[in-house]
């Protein structure tokens, strides 16, 4: 009888010992480019949360209580200004409203998401604004990450203990044949009170397009001590907006990666500056989000 079932023990002693090694097998990261730019790691192993709304019923309010369960803890969201549109490519999205002559939190939606602290994160997104959006003069949109205490609003980040990046979209004296998005960010060595955007935009020449879908791909890396080794990488379509070293804080009890924005709303600091008299909408899927450290 011993002898019967040693073959079917042996197998499935085998099989044990080769899914083992399976699980535990990961795969390896790129190497580091030659200019000392931080490697990028493959997705697949810090895949923490992806959202593409497809689970949400179409043609539906965005609930704080559906959005907690798709981020987790989030924070300044409002009900009424989120909603379930169509996607990109037939499936789902999330959509923002923006109100008529209102401006920041008044009239879109500042939210923060409480995600776990780390030095190293990217999210990737896709992006629309509404066919008949009415550009004004820009805003803030999209995700986001925020460091330690994560400045923004006209605090700089020049006493050392926090920073920001998110994008903006803006139109030079709201003129519809120039509008484009450019980086809004918040840091250790940042020229001015508000966010620097590193002279860079996108598009370099001509206007975004109305209902057309824009990836954004943005990569943060915290520094240590004082020493600019940190990193920020954002590209739209593919096209590097901006890739370099960076010094976000001086303080290594706020340098870890805190929080994600998800930030669409207009302004600036002035009504009559920034303010449209018209309802727009921006639409938001397939987002990706990785803590790679």
């Amino acid at each position: 009888m011993k002898r019967k079932f040693q073959p079917l023990g042996l197998l499935l002693a085998t099989l044990v010992l080769f899914s083992c090694k399976k699980d535990t097998a990961l795969p390896q990261p790129e190497p580091a480019p030659v200019n000392n730019e931080p490697a990028i790691v493959s997705d697949a192993i810090y895949n923490d949360r992806t959202i593409n709304w497809e689970n949400r019923t179409l043609f539906t309010t965005y609930t704080q209580s559906q959005a907690a369960t798709d981020f987790g803890n989030v924070s300044g969201w409002v009900d009424s200004r989120g909603y379930i549109s169509n996607g990109k490519d037939g499936g789902k999205s999330a959509r923002i409203t923006l109100l008529p002559n209102a401006l920041t939190g008044a009239g879109g939606v500042i939210a923060n998401v409480d995600i776990s602290d780390g030095s190293e994160y990217s999210l990737d997104y896709d992006m629309r604004f509404h066919s008949e959006f009415n550009w004004g003069r820009g805003g803030k949109v999209g995700f986001g990450f925020r460091i330690g205490e994560g400045n923004t609003g006209g605090d700089p980040g020049t006493d050392g203990n926090g920073g920001s990046v998110r994008l903006m979209w803006y139109s030079p004296n709201s003129n519809p044949s120039r509008v484009y998005l450019h980086p809004y960010v918040y840091y250790k060595d940042q020229p001015g009170q508000f966010g620097n955007n590193f002279g860079k935009s996108f598009p370099s020449s001509g206007a975004l397009s109305k209902g057309t879908w824009y990836h954004v791909h943005i990569y943060v890396k915290s520094n240590t001590g004082s020493s600019t080794n940190g990193w920020i990488r954002i590209r739209i379509n593919n096209t590097t907006l901006l890739d370099q070293a960076i010094r976000w804080t001086t303080n290594d009890n706020q340098r870890l990666v805190k929080n994600m924005a998800f930030h669409t709303f207009r302004g600036g600091s002035s009504l009559a500056d920034w303010g449209v008299s018209s309802t727009d909408y921006v639409y938001y899927d397939n987002l990706v989000i990785n803590r790679i450290n």
